[in-house]
């Protein structure tokens, strides 16, 4: 008779006290047996093969990656980009993922099937968190968060809980690939610490070069939910929980991702542009920042002229005006709505100009919607980065500012510096080494286009860079906004600058402090 039937026999007469004490080990070993079955039996069922575990870890990295650039891009409609705000971003996710890492060692030391539960809520908890992200950043920023303190605020309430929850189910996944191969530990260990240097690596490729440029933040965040939760059928044992929560989460992330609205009217890896009409004027947008304007004029009123709208463009142009002659060749570094080489162009049929701009999208934008520049670039424009035809005037490079100085072997009579990345000009195109190049391609004056408080940093320190430069400076700033800044023009030349006599009411002199001049070592960090 086998030893367990005898044992079910032998049941029936036992008491707690036989069994404690080994009085029937014929009955212990079946009692034994049937645990280690029980055990092994589940252990089965919550094993994961190696090769799952170490993809998952690798989804999951390229995930965190994903959302942690994707945060940055959707933070600038509403608080610019700039150092400050990846520095921001990049703590907060990097926190978020130390917690969850650490929180998820906790969880891998509970009982197997509470672990994995805990595991997969966590998923769920990701796609849905990660979804609403934009959501909840326009809600708060519609609540009134501003300045540095509102946009650090915001990014730890937004993207905080997300990263945790996505790096929460690691620990318990490197814990099964380690057990899966017995003997092995090292060489799974190793295995599980590259996948998620691979997949983050994967995941920022991604955001930058495919999802960001061609589908949007808010799709790229549906996206990432999307991922967290096709990763649930792959992690097995437990208690499988609520059906219904995992189908809502589907349901809203793919809801999210479908008819979600964009943060961009236009959007690349580069610019969130949105354009406006009120009135007769068309205002074009880029990250939350004014970037140009253009008075739409009626074809009786039409007279080849451009109508500025902008108090700053107006005034560069009065100034330039005053300086260049008719066949002047001049350099746009920062093409934004194009008016400024639209004036020059119209007004003096001889001059020249070339634009450099990083963003092909802004070109785009304002060929649909800005009607005088884009007359004036089909009818002059032409690929600025080769030779020039004949009968064009207009060069467009699209390109970064600092590359195209360091690359061309052009030479320009004047320069204008009216690059933006947000509400900030790009630090590396306000530094002497900067300015020194255009001191060896440029003959003549140099014009600069800055937004800062009066007398403020930034002001201060590209001052100092043409003060080395150029014995002759002329400074101008506009009115001050509602947030304490204006716009701050400089002017620098070899040669005097002859006073304007129609200069604008509300531009005026100001003065600017000593201070540091700018370098590439040690430059502009951005608005705080």
């Amino acid at each position: 008779m086998p030893v367990c039937t005898l044992a079910k026999s032998l049941s029936g007469s036992l008491t707690r006290e036989d069994v404690i004490s080994g009085k029937h080990p014929l009955l212990c070993r079946c009692i034994l047996g049937s645990a280690a079955q029980l055990l092994l039996n589940n252990d089965k069922e919550t094993a994961i093969r190696f090769s799952v575990t170490i993809a998952l870890i690798l989804v999951l990295s390229a995930v965190g990656l994903t959302y942690e650039i994707a945060a940055g891009r959707v933070l600038a409609p509403f608080f610019g980009t700039s150092l400050l705000t990846w520095t921001t971003v990049i703590a907060t996710v990097l926190g978020g993922f130390s917690l969850g890492s650490a929180l998820g060692g906790v969880i891998a030391e509970r009982p197997r099937a509470i672990a994995m539960r805990n595991v997969r809520s966590a998923l769920v908890a990701t796609a849905v968190l990660m979804t609403v992200s934009p959501t909840l950043l326009g809600i708060l920023h519609g609540w009134g968060a501003r300045g540095t303190d509102g946009m650090m605020l915001s990014v730890f309430l937004v993207f905080f809980p997300a990263s945790v929850c996505v790096t929460l189910p690691s620990p318990m996944l490197a814990k099964l690939a380690i057990e899966a191969r017995p003997g092995r530990e090292g060489s799974s260990l190793g295995f599980v610490l590259a996948a998620g240097s691979v997949g983050a690596i994967f995941g920022a490729i991604l955001a930058g070069f495919v999802t960001l440029p061609l589908i949007g933040s808010t799709a790229t965040f549906a996206a990432c939910g999307a991922m967290a939760l096709l990763c649930l059928p792959l992690v097995r044992g437990g208690q499988s929980g609520s059906s219904g929560v995992t189908i809502a989460a589907a349901a809203f992330v793919a809801f999210a991702g479908l008819a979600g609205s964009p943060a961009c009217q236009y959007e690349s890896g580069l610019s969130c542009l949105h354009v406006f009409q009120p009135g007769p004027e068309v205002q074009l947008v880029s990250d939350g920042t004014l970037q140009a304007a253009e008075r739409r004029m009626s074809a009786e009123a039409s007279d080849g002229t451009v109508g500025l709208v902008l108090s700053y463009s107006e005034w560069l142009w009065e100034r330039m005006d005053r300086d260049l002659g008719p066949e002047a060749s001049v350099l746009f570094v920062g093409g934004g709505g194009y008016t400024l080489p639209t004036k020059l162009l119209s007004s003096r049929p001889k001059a020249r100009a070339v634009a450099v701009e990083i963003d092909p999208l802004v070109t785009k934008v304002v060929r649909l919607h800005m009607p005088s520049a884009a007359e004036m670039i089909a009818q002059t424009g032409y690929d600025g980065s080769k030779e020039r035809p004949a009968d064009r005037r207009l060069g467009i490079v699209h390109a970064d500012g600092r590359v195209y100085l360091n690359e061309t072997n052009q030479r320009f009579d004047a320069v204008v510096m009216d690059a933006f990345s947000s509400g900030s000009v790009p630090a590396h195109l306000v530094t002497r080494e900067t300015f020194a190049r255009l001191r060896e391609i440029v003959d003549g004056p140099v014009y600069v286009n800055l937004l800062d408080t009066p007398d403020g940093q930034l002001a201060r320190g590209t001052y100092a860079i043409l003060r080395e430069l150029y014995p002759h400076i002329e400074a101008v700033q506009g009115q001050v906004n509602a947030r304490g800044r204006t716009n701050i023009i400089l002017a620098a030349s070899l040669r005097p600058l002859e006073p304007l006599d129609n200069s604008k009411d509300d531009y005026g002199p100001t003065q600017i402090s000593d201070s540091r001049a700018f370098t590439d070592d040690r430059g502009w960090v951005g608005h705080r």
